[in-house]
């Protein structure tokens, strides 16, 4: 169920979750890539009341949201103007992103104005924006009148919500927090996240599914790697280190059961690599080869699951299928290494953070 079958929430709802975010209270929210557990981006208890619900560490740094606002006889929406309260300088480059990918899954990172929280930016002289495109959280986010930080609506290190129903299991105990309900999210997996702060490069920081590719095809913009700008004597910012951002630890998105990868054609292979789980197995198997690929596998307690091999359709699914898996009571979990290829890179970056992180007995709070 897309977003634009889901009836919107009344005017009454969201009326009432922006009375708790400014309240200081916690509102999740549907976005198109994932549900965001939201605050107040000015309120400093607010935010902290985030990391205690999440467990996350506070040096890990937030994203604030922003509208965009509803316009009618503009041609173009003035970004400069909402923007100014949280950004020091924005260059012709970031304003060229803004208007060709906002609202969407574009995170971008900035030179922070000197009024915006340390709570939310990790202590970094750097701040994480975007505008998501879901029509719930434009609406929130409008009425409201400010920026709200949303992380990932999930215990800290866990795999990600995509539906309301995951965000109550999440926080079941939290009687207090509002859950708006916007259906399943249609991206599925979070925002790509560029760095622009230095002025001078745009960095990726988090792939998502707007790649380097489609950034340089429909604005210019050349997006390099982390590995580019360190290999680059020039570069300043490679010297400092570039900006900490949401989902970089080397364990995220994890299930509590173990979950592996495995190599084009060795799923049998990657069976007999486990020799200490010999119970039940799920083993995910691209739709575009044979199901036959486990009957020569002797064990009754291995079954596959089907997953797209298209990327946007696999990405909108990734997190929805761990989620249902880790539920299931399955010992082990197999995944199908990601093809090469710009567009598989963030399912890849997840599935390799889901996997170090995995398991029972996985704590993702100190692994960096």
């Amino acid at each position: 169920m897309s977003a634009e079958s889901t009836p919107l929430q009344s005017s009454a709802v969201i009326n009432e979750a922006v009375q708790t975010l400014r309240d200081g209270g916690l509102v999740a929210f549907p976005t198109e890539t994932v549900y965001g557990l939201g605050a107040d981006a000015k309120n400093p208890k607010a935010i902290q009341k985030i990391f205690t619900a999440k467990g996350r560490p506070s040096s890990h740094p937030l994203i604030i949201h922003l509208a965009a606002p509803d316009i009618f006889d503009q041609a173009q929406i003035d970004w400069v103007m909402l923007l100014a309260p949280w950004v020091r300088d924005l260059s012709e480059e970031a304003l060229k992103l803004i208007n060709t990918f906002w609202p969407g899954p574009l995170t971008l990172v900035f030179q922070k104005d000197k009024s915006v929280l340390n709570e939310l930016t990790g202590g970094q002289d750097t701040v994480a924006i975007r505008a998501p495109a879901h029509p719930i959280a434009q609406e929130l986010l409008r009425k409201f009148k400010g920026g709200v930080v949303a992380p990932s609506a999930n215990r800290f290190g866990k795999v990600s919500p995509t539906s309301a129903a995951d965000v109550r299991s999440e926080f079941e105990g939290m009687l207090d927090l509002m859950v708006l309900e916007g259906g399943d999210c249609e991206v599925g997996i979070e925002s790509t996240i560029i760095d622009m702060s230095s002025g001078d490069k745009a960095v990726l920081l988090r792939p998502g599914v707007i790649t380097p590719s489609e950034i340089f095809a429909k604005t210019g913009v050349k997006v390099y790697s982390p590995r580019e700008i360190k290999d680059d004597p020039v570069s300043t910012k490679a010297a400092e280190g570039l900006p900490r951002v949401s989902g970089s630890l080397k364990a995220h998105y994890a299930p509590t059961t173990p979950l592996r990868l495995y190599a084009p054609g060795r799923v049998l292979d990657a069976l007999s690599e486990f020799p200490d789980i010999k119970s039940r197995v799920a083993v995910a198997v691209w739709d575009s080869e044979s199901s036959l690929v486990l009957e020569d596998h002797p064990s009754t307690d291995v079954e596959e699951v089907i997953v797209s091999s298209d990327s946007a359709t696999f990405a909108s699914k990734l997190y929805r299928s761990l989620r249902d898996l880790d539920r299931q009571g399955w010992d082990l979990i197999l995944f199908p290494e990601p093809p090469a290829g710009e567009e598989w890179d963030g399912v890849r970056d997840r599935l390799q953070r889901a996997c170090f992180g995995s398991g029972p007995s996985s704590s993702s709070h100190d692994i960096n």
